[in-house]
């Protein structure tokens, strides 16, 4: 009867460390596909539990304990690493949903105009959602021109990505889970799948292959945003969690040192910054460094051309269809000018009706690109 307590409390204490590693940055955590197994172990989390404390209440009961300090002590330590492990470790303990949802006009703004955003504008109304408050949240729920949107961020990935939280048509609410292959993973309410925040997949789960509708974003700084939509309504901080926000900027400035949301400044190493590029399933990657030298790039995306520009302030980009590749090229004070035809950096035409198509463009992380979008190419 002793072995059955030790059994179950040291299988309760390895299915709980399992149930969390595999779903949390940890040492050799997340370079695997094990994603199946975890959703497994997690949504299987209470007949594991049941079935393992039987065996500890059967092994109390049943044994005839000399030391009953023993024991005690086992289910004591047992009882705190399960507590640590459940209440301070998980995803969504250790990154709260904002408890209050505030934006401001330009006017009333209080964020650091020179601090990134992801901008999203739709029917003419506009909005602008900080990274440093995106950071901590990972997602916050909003709605813009009447329709939902979710607007998530991975710093981990350093991806940002805007979609409609439809699932099959209806409107779902999502919490933070944890990560896979060091990116977010949320959870639909409804059917517990669990979805990619790179992709906006559902990975695994009753809805694995489902797909979350993406609408297009942008990050510039909030600079740039306002001078291009002067009307928008920004995000500020909650200030429940304002000790939680990033602060100094270090991470958007590529200054950070931290071991996952760190910096290297080299191109093409694992932590470099590129522009993902995507359209009509075919993808690329631009190496940041180039980008911001050149500040205007031009390639084919499939048998699409394009152009890549970077503002002024060397930290707001855009992408297009490049209408004119024929015709020279020139980016001047935030100006793209094709042939005789001058263009506002988000696309809009300034002496001409033409309005440049956007191509989703992302900065991010080159090993998150690479790993979400395995036949990338490099430009």
């Amino acid at each position: 009867m002793k072995k059955w307590f030790w059994f179950g409390l040291i299988g309760l204490l390895l299915f709980e460390v399992a149930n969390v590693y595999f779903i949390m940055p940890f040492p050799g955590s997340q370079q695997f596909n094990t994603v199946d197994l975890a959703y497994f172990l997690y949504h299987w989390r209470w007949a594991f539990r049941i079935l393992l404390g039987l065996l500890i209440v059967a092994g109390l009961l049943k044994s005839n304990w000399r030391r009953k300090l023993v024991p005690a002590t086992g289910v004591l330590v047992t009882s705190g690493a399960l507590y640590i492990l459940n209440f301070q470790m998980a995803a969504d303990s250790i990154f709260k949903m904002p408890e209050q949802m505030v934006l401001a006009t330009v006017k009333e703004n209080k964020i650091d105009s020179t601090r990134l955003v992801i901008g999203i504008a739709i029917n003419g109304q506009a909005k602008a959602y900080p990274i440093k408050i995106l950071g901590y949240h990972h997602q916050v729920q909003d709605t813009l021109s009447g329709k939902p949107i979710l607007v998530t961020y991975c710093t981990v990935c350093r991806t940002g990505r805007v979609y409609e939280p439809l699932v099959k048509g209806v409107h779902e609410q999502f919490r933070l889970v944890g990560m896979d292959h060091f990116n977010a993973m949320i959870e639909d309410l409804t059917t517990k799948s669990w979805w990619q925040q790179a992709t906006g997949k559902a990975i695994t789960g009753p809805l694995k292959g489902e797909q979350l509708p993406e609408l297009h974003s942008v990050q510039t700084s909030l600079a740039q945003w306002i001078h291009l939509y002067p009307s928008t309504l920004i995000l500020q901080e909650d200030p429940a969690f304002r000790d939680q926000y990033d602060s100094t900027g270090n991470y958007e400035t590529g200054k950070s040192r931290k071991s996952l949301t760190g910096t290297d400044s080299l191109s093409w190493k694992e932590k470099s910054w590129v522009i993902g590029l995507k359209k009509d399933g075919h993808t690329a990657a631009v190496d940041w460094n180039e980008l911001t030298q050149k500040r205007l790039i031009r390639g084919t995306l499939g048998n699409t051309p394009f152009v890549l520009l970077l503002g002024d302030d060397i930290r707001s980009f855009f992408a297009f269809e490049d209408p004119l590749p024929a015709e020279p090229a020139l980016l001047d004070s935030d100006t793209l000018k094709l042939g005789q035809r001058h263009f506002r950096l988000d696309g809009k035409g300034l002496d001409t009706t033409l309005q440049l198509k956007p191509i989703r463009a992302y900065q991010e992380f080159w090993h998150s690109w690479r790993t979400f979008n395995p036949g990338t190419t490099k430009k």
